[in-house]
């Protein structure tokens, strides 16, 4: 593992988020030159002087690794670049990077979301941005960044079209604490991370309401379908949503109190406005918010019905109460599963 992370040239890794961060520093504890980009200088003088990252207290960064408020010299000469930034700002970030990349550089996408009104995947959005660079891998799982920061056991799944690149970004990341798998199922994975954020805000909500442990079992089980159906219509494959991107993800999510997205439901349930839940997050974003409409979106254009989301969407931003959209949910037509 050793020589192998020594041939690796610098990796550069753009958003200073909690997992960004994590990530760099993940490849960093392997000897790995990683130089994190932050955006601006102001900002990478801070990373620098501390040394750490306000939201993982307690690890420092190691000493391969170093912020920068420079995009030139954090990414020229770059083996890899890895985006670890939030959905919102995939796009604008993938603008400014790309004057400084090498055709072929290796892309690897850390964030889970849908585009708002194109409703394309992540990778889609870089693909668009990139140009020569193409090739884009995405990473998904059940990856609480304080969790894999401390070292826990974690698994998590890398996808690319093809396999070479996926285990290009395989070799790049696994470490004996950070298990990372290939599929080159790209469309399920990224599906699968994206929407399993929409579920964890309405686990947060049963949780909230207390409403116990069949209801949110069912819940689970029938979000898992409702991604499975709208995943198989934009033609990924049914199992890639019983792995780590899918069943995984959804399991770490809406149980976890470490998740942003089961946080604000759980918030919503007590009443507190959207701007109030997600104000309570402290800065940190639950991409299942922007996540829900361009979900639909999507439904809509491949047909497909969505009822979980649908009224997660109408409790988010149209008033519709919790408990109106339990009940909206459970007098729905009866139907075979």
């Amino acid at each position: 593992m050793a020589s192998e992370s020594q041939s690796l040239g610098p990796v550069s890794v753009i958003g200073t988020t909690s997992w960004g961060t994590t990530l760099a520093m993940i490849m960093a504890r392997r000897g790995i030159e990683v130089r994190l980009v932050a955006r601006t200088p102001e900002e990478a003088e801070s990373f620098e002087r501390l040394r750490k990252h306000p939201r993982l207290p307690g690890f420092t960064f190691p000493s391969s690794m170093f912020t920068t408020g420079d995009w030139q010299t954090g990414l020229s000469g770059a083996s890899a670049v890895l985006f670890g930034v939030p959905s919102r700002s995939v796009r604008a970030n993938a603008k400014r990077a790309m004057p400084h990349l090498v055709p072929n550089t290796l892309v690897i996408c850390a964030t889970k979301g849908i585009e708002q009104g194109s409703s394309k995947r992540m990778s889609e959005v870089l693909a668009e941005e990139l140009l020569e660079n193409g090739r884009i891998a995405a990473l998904s799982g059940p990856n609480l960044a304080l969790e894999v920061v401390r070292g826990l056991p974690t698994s998590t799944v890398v996808a690319a079209a093809t396999e070479e690149v996926a285990r290009e970004a395989q070799c790049l990341l696994n470490s004996t604490t950070f298990r990372v798998y290939t599929n080159t199922d790209l469309i399920g994975v990224e599906l699968g991370g994206a929407l399993k954020n929409v579920i964890a805000i309405g686990a947060g909500i049963i949780d909230g309401m207390g409403l116990g442990d069949n209801a949110k079992a069912a819940f689970l089980t029938r979000g898992l379908a409702e991604i499975t159906r709208l995943g198989v219509a934009a033609g990924a494959q049914p199992l890639t949503f019983m792995g780590n991107s899918g069943l995984g993800d959804i399991m770490a999510t809406a149980f976890s109190g470490l998740s942003r997205n089961h946080r604000a439901g759980i918030a919503l349930a007590k009443g507190l406005t959207l701007n109030a839940a997600i104000d309570s997050l402290d800065g940190q974003v639950a991409e299942g918010v922007t996540t829900t409409r361009a979900a639909l979106e999507m439904a809509k254009g491949y047909g497909i019905e969505m009822p979980i989301t649908e009224v997660t969407c109408r409790v988010l931003f149209d008033g519709l109460s919790p408990k109106e959209a339990l009940f909206a949910l459970m007098i729905r037509e009866p139907t075979q599963e």
